[in-house]
């Protein structure tokens, strides 16, 4: 059957992938948003359903005040006798640390932490053995794929920490995965750097800790040739056998906004490519090593869902939406079908805990709209890539009653691109529709619609922001003398997919 990539629209990063009881299991990065580490289950590979984080508490992430694209990076997921283990790393602390459970859709355990350096962790587990790998130098100053062998109980190091490849010569060299397949290891890694360069490339060996040899034909998988295509930055992937048992890499990639149009902000999104092995134990990856955006999956039968509309009825407070580092939860009513956000005197521009919660953007094509009321301050819908670069669309409190407002927020260049007064009150319609290029504002009022303005979307880009996030649709109020309360209502958002070769 035909499948359509990406399967995971929107900013999930950093796929891990594991398979235990029947299931397949899934994280991706959530780097400053809380909870942390999204965690995704599925039948087939194709279909993910979210089941809920492994970072679930305050005291097992620091994510106090870090910058946008700081805190949980590349988390990886695997299963051993009986336990489920996610390991990540806090970039903004510096720590590589790890979380485990006996069921899967409950609660994570606190932290514990491994005293090895570098960033996108992994386990290996193989008789009684955990090793622990992750990309940076090891206790001799070499740098590399690092590995040791912990108790896992502890983290405690069983052993130095030694370089075990090298790579190909890529930047960058990063996303560790060690497999045994029949008799031989397999060490998986992604190089170029996590842009339009990026690449997976492998190597192979009769030892955990090697020696390795690479793959002649490396990279395995990688779009970085593919001029004019729309999905890119092909990279740091997990490989993990299907229920037909034939194997895949999930791995992530981007899509620009066009074909010369080299300009990402949906995030990094989730992507599948099956793979083949060759006579001699080698394994190559289908349509000549790249990823493309109709995949061939034998074994899938019943098809494939997409997101298609989203409201407050269809979606889940505690899985879909999401929060800007620790929230302060007595600012946040979170109803059946309405919300209320109490504001404070920390916006949007700050790299803090403003009152704010928010959808991944999942397309390019959407047409959002919201009811909103305020007493006082402000609040809205804001299209947020960080603190430096988002598009508000606001109903605020002026001299002598309230005005819908645009704001474009591009790096230092803060501009109210539209006002729209509105007498003395604030029930109003906020309404945004987006193609891959331009989001256009407007506001709905008893005496009719107003647009307020445009935003180009490459304004909210990793291009021109930087960083490793996508952007999210926020609820968001604020208040800059005392905490108002904002009610939003009736908050629809549909897609409409659509494939460019």
């Amino acid at each position: 059957m035909q499948v359509l990539n990406p399967i995971l629209q929107g900013f999930y990063p950093d796929p891990s992938v594991c398979h235990a009881n029947g299931k397949y299991y899934m994280v991706t990065s959530s780097f400053q948003y809380f909870p942390g580490v999204p965690l995704f289950e599925s039948d087939d590979l194709i279909n993910w359903t979210q089941i809920g984080h492994c970072l679930t508490k305050p005291n097992q992430i620091a994510l106090n005040k870090i910058n946008s694209s700081g805190g949980v990076f590349a988390p990886t997921i695997r299963f051993n006798e009986g336990i489920f283990y996610m390991t990540t790393t806090n970039d903004t602390t510096h720590q590589n640390f790890y979380v485990w459970t006996e069921d899967i859709y409950s609660q994570w355990s606190d932290p514990i932490f491994v005293d090895q350096g570098g960033i996108d962790p992994s386990f290996y587990f193989e008789d009684g053995h955990a090793y622990f790998m992750s990309n940076g130098m090891d206790d001799q100053g070499i740098p590399g794929i690092v590995q040791c062998e912990i108790d896992i109980k502890t983290g405690e190091k069983l052993s130095p920490s030694k370089t075990i490849w090298q790579g190909t010569g890529g930047r960058f060299l990063e996303s560790p995965h060690l497999y045994k397949i029949e008799d031989s290891y397999y060490l998986m890694a992604a190089e170029g750097g996590t842009e339009y360069g990026h690449m997976i490339t492998y190597a192979r060996g009769k030892d955990p800790f090697g020696p390795f040899t690479a793959y002649d034909k490396n990279p395995v998988v990688t779009n970085r040739n593919l001029g004019g295509y729309i999905i890119q930055g092909i990279g740091h992937g997990d490989l993990i056998q299907g229920p037909d048992g034939a194997y895949y890499i999930i791995h992530l990639g981007f899509r620009q906004t066009g074909m010369w149009s080299t300009f990402h902000h949906l995030g990094r999104e989730v992507f599948i490519v099956p793979v083949f092995f060759d006579e001699d134990g080698w394994f190559y990856a289908a349509d000549e090593g790249t990823t493309r955006f109709e995949v061939e999956i034998p074994h899938l039968h019943k098809g494939q869902k997409k997101i298609t509309e989203e409201s407050f009825l269809t979606t889940d407070w505690n899985l879909d939406w999401a929060f800007l580092r620790i929230p302060v939860k007595d600012n946040y009513y979170l109803g059946q079908d309405s919300l209320i956000l109490k504001g404070t005197s920390i916006d949007l521009d700050q790299a803090d805990t403003p009152t704010f919660i928010g959808l991944r953007q999942k397309d390019f094509n959407l047409d959002l709209s919201c009811d909103v009321i305020i007493d006082r301050g402000e609040g809205g819908i804001t299209f947020y890539m960080d603190e430096h670069h988002h598009y508000d669309l606001a109903v605020r409190a002026c001299g002598n009653g309230f005005e819908a407002i645009l704001r474009l927020c591009i790096g230092n260049v803060k501009h109210i691109q539209g006002v729209h007064y509105l007498g003395h009150t604030s029930n109003v319609t906020l309404k945004t529709t987006s193609d891959s290029q331009t989001y256009t504002f407007s506001v709905q009022t008893p005496k009719g619609t107003f647009t307020l303005g445009q935003g180009l979307t490459r304004y909210l880009s990793s291009e021109v922001a930087g960083g490793f996030t996508g952007v999210v649709i926020g609820c968001y109020a604020t208040s800059p003398e005392a905490v108002n309360e904002a009610v939003f209502s009736n908050f629809t958002n549909s897609y409409a997919y659509e494939i460019k070769a």
